[in-house]
């Protein structure tokens, strides 16, 4: 077969050229795969040739050996050599940009001497003429220096950002080195000072300790002098007690008249002199490292909330009761005194025991052990704590009310758009809540105080650290037209006033 039959069997069909990345229909028939894409764009998919259609979902497969052989074709035989070649008259001339081994179109076999910026490859003058006419188009040797211009530019960038890692990698490792520095320096600075603060503590303790022990033998001295008066008294009465016997049993009236006018009873015993000894007293010197133990212990931890409100484990729930007597005069009781509600109209004249202020605490009291309660509210703008039985019952001051605003009571107030922790007059200002469900847990073993939010999920609101010296009383204080309920449950253990009284009389 010679050179002109293979070529027309290697033609498209469609555009009468070598075929250009030929693909294969189901039928068997061969095109350019642009061409029968072009074909198909404004015609339904049919065979060209044999008029065959294909469903929408037919595939163009490229035909690999065709395009093998058309590779082949395009390349042509190599060139003989001259047999005789002329004398070089100069230099030899620099290859053509692009030119060189296999350095040709494939379609047209002439050599790449311009690059189209619009398909992204070299191609001939004769693509030039058909395909690329309307591309944008460069000299190959053009397109390189921009192209290297290009790359020399990003070279560039990229090393300026290799400069800008490397510095900020040597910056990183300076900073590494100096946090680990720094973290060793503080940790020595952090032992010593708990080392200073463990001497002070020890010295405070055994400081205290003495004082202890002078006061108790102080008053066990004193209570040894006045166990002696004592005993000498009842042996003087016993002496006289003898005198008197034996007086009246004397028979001879001269003697009895004689002595009985020397016999005189002994002085009166007069009252026992108190003992100086006060616990209070005793604590006064350590009261202040209360603030000291509730401020480490506030800081350096968070309270946990109960995991269930239903079950508080070794915790004793407290169903309580209003004391009617502590009450307000607008504050009316109901419920068997478990609820308490704020009208403008008083009730009565206040009570010599009733607060002055719009509060009312519960009738039972907590020394020691574990205590918990729950209270719901209608709204908020309500304070409830726990106070000494100290409290004052009258008003002193702006506020409204006195619950933490001294030493003797400790106090959550919750508001509209926010909750405070009061004690000794400071406020500590808290994240808003509901406050519609509350719970207050009470440990006085360990000289805690954690009030919780309940809904609409359980979470501490804060934690007060005191070391609690008297018996506690819930206090509550409420705005008008506020209701406060206090949570009973029929399982929980009743307080011990409760207790008596449910027991009833004997």
């Amino acid at each position: 077969m010679d050179a002109q039959k293979l070529e027309d069997k290697l033609t498209c069909a469609i555009c009468l050229e070598l075929y250009l990345e030929p693909v294969t229909l189901p039928c068997g028939h061969n095109f350019c795969g642009d061409c029968i894409r072009d074909w198909w764009g404004c015609r339904d998919k049919a065979c060209p040739e044999c008029r065959e259609h294909f469903p929408d979902g037919a595939e163009l497969r490229r035909n690999v050996a065709l395009t093998g052989v058309l590779e082949l074709m395009r390349a042509g035989p190599a060139p003989a050599p001259d047999p005789d070649p002329a004398p070089a008259l100069g230099p030899d001339p620099a290859p053509a940009p692009g030119s060189g081994p296999g350095a040709r179109c494939l379609r047209h076999g002439q050599p790449l001497e311009l690059f189209c910026r619009t398909e992204g490859r070299c191609v001939c003058s004769a693509c030039t003429v058909n395909e690329c006419r309307l591309h944008e188009r460069a000299l190959l040797d053009t397109e390189r220096r921009e192209r290297e211009a290009q790359l020399r530019a990003m070279l560039e960038v990229t090393e300026q950002q290799a400069t800008e890692a490397e510095s900020q990698l040597k910056e990183l490792q300076e900073q590494s080195s100096q946090i680990q520095s720094s973290a060793c320096t503080l940790a020595s600075v952090v032992s010593s000072k708990f080392s200073c603060l463990l001497q002070a503590l020890e010295m405070r303790r055994t400081l205290a300790l003495t004082d202890i022990e002078v006061a108790k033998t102080q008053a066990l001295t004193q209570a040894q002098d006045e166990e002696r008066r004592l005993r000498g008294h009842l042996e003087a009465l016993a002496h006289y007690d003898r005198r008197v016997r034996d007086l009246l049993e004397q028979l001879d009236d001269q003697t009895f008249l004689q002595e009985s006018q020397l016999l005189a009873p002994p002085g009166p015993l007069g009252p026992l002199a108190p003992l100086q000894w006060d616990e209070e007293q005793q604590l006064a010197g350590v009261e202040s490292l209360s603030r000291l133990y509730g401020l480490l212990l506030d800081e350096g931890s968070h309270p946990r909330a109960p995991a269930e409100a239903a079950d508080l484990g070794p915790v004793d729930y407290r169903n309580l009761t209003f004391d009617p007597d502590s009450a307000n005069c607008h504050l009316y009781l109901s419920q068997q005194g478990q609820q308490v509600k704020h009208r403008h109209k008083p009730r009565d004249l206040a009570g010599p025991r009733s607060f002055q202020l719009w509060q009312v605490q519960c009738a039972q009291s907590f020394r020691n052990g574990r205590h918990y309660w729950e209270v719901r509210t209608s709204n908020h703008s309500v304070t409830l704590g726990v106070a000494y039985p100290e409290l004052s019952r009258h008003k002193h001051g702006p506020h409204t009310d006195n619950i933490g605003r001294g030493p003797s009571s400790w106090g959550l107030c919750v508001q509209e758009d926010r909750a405070q922790a009061w004690h000794n007059g400071e406020a500590r200002r808290l994240p808003g809540v509901s406050g519609r469900l509350l719970g207050m847990d009470l440990d006085l073993a360990s000289g805690r105080l954690t009030f919780y939010s309940l809904e609409p999920k359980a979470q501490p609101l804060h934690t007060f650290h005191a070391i609690f010296t008297q018996p506690l009383y819930p206090v509550f204080w409420l705005l008008e037209g506020r209701t406060l309920t206090l949570c009973h449950r029929p399982e929980a253990k009743l307080p011990p006033g409760l207790q008596e009284e449910a027991a009833g009389p004997s």
